[in-house]
């Protein structure tokens, strides 16, 4: 897809611009009647671009094409996965509690379908990562006839910050207990691997890699597990998910997801972003960085600078044409503190500056430098006398 270049968009942990590659197979599908539940030639052709953006997204995350379930997105996905009543080869087995922590999406923390006093939170270190002894606590709390859930991101969308999630896996296997991984930020970011994990159930999205919006998918992982369908009504998705598959967007994800691990692009955007760093600590000394010691995506930048509004510099920031964005805007649009940020123990006042830039597969040196541009100039209008 051609970006805009009056535009510098650093703003990939919304939404990443559609790739060219991703938009080509979005036509193509479109061009094509058919229903993949149709047995007549049409129907054939749609289910064939379906199983074969399965095996596609597997290779992403290194998982098994037939435990893919599409949706149409990752909030989807989650709420999905956070069931209180899952099934084990195809008998009912009932979950007590979910775990999330503090950090997580508001479509993992609102609990999905578990009541509201079934769920409990796990609190996060200054970094951001999930304390890992205290889950075992959480855990070894419960009584011997209860099985919780336990639901961590990969990596954090706000700070970039990854989680331990291979250690929480060990914890949650040994305690017995179910494990979702929400890898919408890390999947084509970092190699991601759900065997090494270890994990239940695991959400991505396609928008976050360049595909096209309004399709995820849901990916079962060890043990015969897999939550009820959230929607019923239809045989689809081996009956996981009713409603006719998107398969137009279905294509253009496979797509996204194909093109999003090249490694050398992937080096390319850490390059960039280690250099904005470098430039924002040298232009506002006073500038904090959020995460900047503990493991990291590597196109992600979240920081604040007190007493510096991220409102009022988002605004100026758009003026110069410069798109990023707040770390805690919502869907009402609205700038308030980060709740991310409170959990890591960040004072109000800060949190509510928070800045995030976040780099992607169209993001130029030019870009990086109107963004550091942009930045002289709003900080020099702003910084605290």
């Amino acid at each position: 897809m051609t970006i805009n270049r009056e535009l510098t968009y650093l703003d990939y942990n919304a939404s990443a611009p559609l790739r060219e590659e991703s938009l080509l197979a979005l036509q193509e599908a479109y061009k094509a009647a058919g229903n993949a539940s149709s047995i007549h030639s049409s129907g054939r052709r749609a289910r064939s671009i379906i199983e074969d953006a399965r095996h596609k997204i597997a290779d992403l995350v290194d998982g098994n094409p037939a435990n893919i379930i599409f949706t149409s997105g990752a909030s989807e996905a989650n709420v999905t996965a956070l069931s209180p009543t899952w099934l084990k080869n195809g008998e009912p087995y009932i979950l007590t509690q979910v775990f999330v922590s503090a950090i997580e999406h508001p479509s993992i923390i609102a609990g999905g379908r578990f009541a509201a006093q079934n769920v409990q939170s796990i609190p996060v270190d200054e970094d951001g990562r999930v304390v890992v002894s205290e889950l075992r606590r959480l855990l070894e709390k419960l009584g011997e006839d209860e099985t919780a859930l336990v639901s961590v991101m990969a990596a954090n969308s706000e700070t970039g910050v990854l989680q331990p999630l291979q250690e929480i896996g060990v914890l949650t296997e040994d305690l017995g207990h179910l494990y979702h991984v929400d890898a919408v930020q890390m999947a084509g970011k970092e190699p991601l691997s759900m065997a090494m994990i270890g994990c239940n159930s695991m959400s991505i999205s396609s928008h976050k890699l360049g595909g096209p919006q309004g399709v995820g998918a849901l990916i079962l992982g060890k043990g015969d597990f897999r939550p009820i369908p959230l929607l019923t009504g239809g045989g689809q998705e081996s009956w996981r998910r009713a409603g006719t598959e998107n398969t137009a967007g279905i294509a253009g994800f496979a797509v996204a997801a194909a093109q999003s691990t090249n490694p050398d692009e992937h080096a390319r955007i850490s390059r960039l972003r280690d250099h904005m760093e470098e430039r924002l600590n040298e232009l506002s000394s006073d500038a904090i960085i959020f995460g900047k010691d503990v493991a990291r995506l590597g196109n992600t930048t979240c920081f604040a600078v007190e007493g510096i509004s991220a409102e009022t510099a988002l605004i100026n920031f758009d003026l110069f044409g410069v798109a990023v964005s707040s770390g805690s805007a919502c869907s009402s649009g609205k700038v308030g503190a980060s709740h991310v940020l409170l959990a890591m123990g960040v004072s109000e006042s800060l949190a509510r500056g928070a800045i995030r830039v976040s780099l992607g597969w169209a993001t130029t040196q030019e870009d990086v430098e109107r963004f550091l541009g942009a930045w002289t100039k709003i900080y020099k209008r702003m910084k605290p006398t």
